[in-house]
């Protein structure tokens, strides 16, 4: 039972890939949440110049740094952060700029409040108003999400979101296997396998295009599609 007089501590976990032009803005956002918390970089071999940033200018910005020496994904990434992770909560956070960590205290209530074990934050929910997304963008994702719910029995709006927020217990208890953006059904089915209680809560999202930075592709849909039947059907670890 969480004891409501003592704060939770948050471990945020942000995976860094060629981000120069966005991970000094999204670090100091990240700083400025008032939440108790430590910050910890995985940098995934990045060539751009963004390793060298977050050895040299922006030291002194996060807690710890973790070091790729080869790139291997973003789920590889989050699995070598949330080793290191030391709180009691645990969040994702994408080193772009489409997620507002301001966002995190909607996620962060609802565990401190002992009425949840992991928050997704959902792009999709129903809000008073919205960014207008793009239309394909938007029907893919929402595709993955009736796929992933009709296999693990979650009603959920968003499976895709980079913000999840989990108990560390509840984490530890989870293996990751997928080293790219598997991650996202993967983790899902895992915890709903678990029984644990999830919530979600809408969020804001301003999405970037492949030409601003954005990697996730069409490989990466055929892949998710894959590890819910996958995770859900045939992996049980």
């Amino acid at each position: 039972m969480t004891d409501p007089s003592t704060p939770l501590k948050l471990s945020v976990i942000v995976p860094c890939y060629n981000e120069t032009k966005s991970i000094r803005q999204i670090l100091e956002a990240v700083r400025k949440v008032d939440l108790p918390k430590e910050i910890i970089v995985v940098d995934d071999f990045s060539t751009d110049g963004c390793r060298e940033m977050l050895q040299g200018e922006l030291k002194g910005t996060y807690d710890q740094l973790v070091l790729h020496e080869k790139n291997m994904g973003k789920g590889a990434a989050l699995r070598t952060g949330f080793a290191h992770a030391r709180g009691d909560v645990v969040i994702v956070q994408d080193a772009d700029l489409e997620y507002d960590p301001q966002e995190w205290p909607k996620l962060y209530a609802l565990i401190a409040a002992d009425k949840a074990d992991v928050v997704y934050g959902s792009r999709f929910a129903p809000r008073d108003e919205r960014p207008v997304l793009r239309y394909w963008h938007t029907l893919i994702n929402r595709m993955l999400t009736r796929f992933s719910n009709m296999f693990s029995d979650l009603n959920l709006t968003d499976m895709e979101t980079c913000y999840k927020m989990f108990r560390l217990e509840v984490l530890r208890k989870v293996k990751i296997r997928e080293n790219r953006f598997g991650f996202e059904p993967e983790i899902t089915a895992k915890i709903a396998r678990l029984g644990v209680r999830v919530y979600e809560v809408p969020i804001t999202y301003y999405p970037r295009n492949w030409k601003q930075g954005k990697k996730i592709g069409v490989k990466d849909g055929i892949r998710a599609l894959w590890c819910v039947l996958k995770y859900n059907l045939w992996s049980r670890s």
